[in-house]
């Protein structure tokens, strides 16, 4: 999708994608800022020092960076992050051990009980080291299973040498085993088979989520959102602190994304992705600031092409590319932080280098976040399957 006039800042993505965007162009005018941004450190490629200049044209923003900083400094000034370096030990490997390890050279996946497991996953895969993995749900196509995944239901208490393998999937932020799986898979490094909420898939399933639930409004979300978007003008799309006539507003304000849905009747959240590409910044709030809980609230906002203002996980960076996302938690206060969004969106250049890791190419962490999500969830547990020796596993 070509990159359009910008006339707003923000969104908020509440429970299930409700919307905040905060609007604000470059015919407002805010009050100046004596104080530089405070996220430009030592070793930003561009100037500490913020220029009033309020642009509506991010195209025109991104060529006055390519002239003031490119891509040359930024680089230079990112190579530990283009290396992709993880302070945390946050992120699995996703080339795992060694082909020697593998005993296995064809593993077959039963699916038992799902709702985070779309079926456009169903497939035959190539994996590493000349291993296929048939993942289904279908008992017919994977008849002699050697791993059955459970994640709606709890796996059987016991299992005998020569049975399937019991797989167990927990994505919510408590994430608590069974007790009862040999193998476990969560959103955590430590967890057997990690699984990040990056990558296509998440989007592709999003609206059978919205459809099936209600979006929930939960009150400690609200009252932070609420609490920067009193310091800022703002679109609310969704149920939640709605501020724009109604849950569908979104159509008529942007009927060119209703024209690419594929829906017959399409609501606001079929082309949440195209509204949120007008848009500077999006504001994105876990359920909880948990460790390694960085969910599709965050990814499906930052790869709309928008800047993430995110609460949530405090090792975030961790899973994002350099210089890509705006860490609320960071800032003493919100009024600090809705002081900075307003320069910032006033700053072609300095608005800018968060978009530099997009446009230099430097992926950073977000590289390994989206080797080990869910689009690659097949290989990588067949290929776990295979290490223990699926059905001659021991117990």
């Amino acid at each position: 999708m070509p990159m359009r006039h910008l006339n707003a800042i923000a969104t908020l993505l509440i429970m299930f994608f409700t919307l905040l965007i905060l609007s604000f162009t470059g015919i407002l005018e805010f009050p100046s800022a004596s104080t530089s941004l405070p996220h430009h450190d030592s070793s930003s490629s561009s100037s500490d020092a913020v220029s009033s200049d309020p642009f509506g044209d991010v195209l025109v923003a991104f060529r006055k960076w390519d002239s003031e900083v490119g891509c040359a400094r930024f680089r230079e000034s990112r190579k530990a992050s283009i290396r992709g370096n993880v302070s945390s030990g946050a992120l699995q490997d996703s080339d795992g051990s060694g082909c020697g390890e593998l005993k296995m050279d064809h593993v077959r996946v039963l699916v038992k009980g799902w709702t985070w497991v779309p079926d456009n996953l169903e497939n035959l895969y190539s994996c590493r080291c000349g291993m296929t993995c048939l993942w289904s749900k279908s008992p017919v196509l994977s008849d002699s299973p050697d791993a059955l995944l459970f994640e709606t239901t709890t796996p059987p208490l016991q299992r005998r040498v020569g049975e399937p393998l019991r797989v167990y999937m927990d994505l919510e932020a408590g994430r608590k085993r069974s007790g009862r799986e040999d193998i476990f898979i969560s959103y955590h490094a430590k967890d057997d088979v990690q699984t990040t909420y990056a990558g296509a898939l998440f989007h592709n399933n999003r609206n059978y989520h919205i459809s099936a639930h209600k979006t929930i409004c939960l009150s400690r979300r609200d009252r932070l959102a609420k609490s920067l978007l009193d310091l800022i003008p703002h679109h609310s799309f969704g149920k939640c602190l709605n501020n724009v006539g109604g849950l569908n507003s979104a159509l008529s304000m942007y009927p060119e994304c209703v024209s690419e849905s594929n829906a017959a009747e399409p609501k606001w959240y079929d082309h949440l992705h195209c509204a949120m590409s007008h848009y500077k910044f999006v504001l994105a709030v876990e359920n909880t600031a948990t460790e390694s809980y960085v969910t599709e609230k965050l990814f499906y906002a930052l790869d709309s092409g928008s800047v993430p203002i995110y609460f949530g996980a405090p090792n975030v960076q961790d899973f994002v590319p350099p210089n890509s996302v705006i860490d609320g938690s960071k800032f003493a206060s919100m009024k600090e932080l809705a002081a900075y969004v307003k320069r910032l969106g006033d700053d072609p250049v300095a608005y800018s280098e968060y978009h530099a890791w997009r446009r230099c190419g430097v992926v950073g962490n977000y590289g390994r976040t989206r080797a080990v999500s869910l689009d690659t969830l097949p290989c990588r547990l067949c290929e776990e399957v295979s290490r223990r020796g699926g059905k001659n596993a021991g117990v």
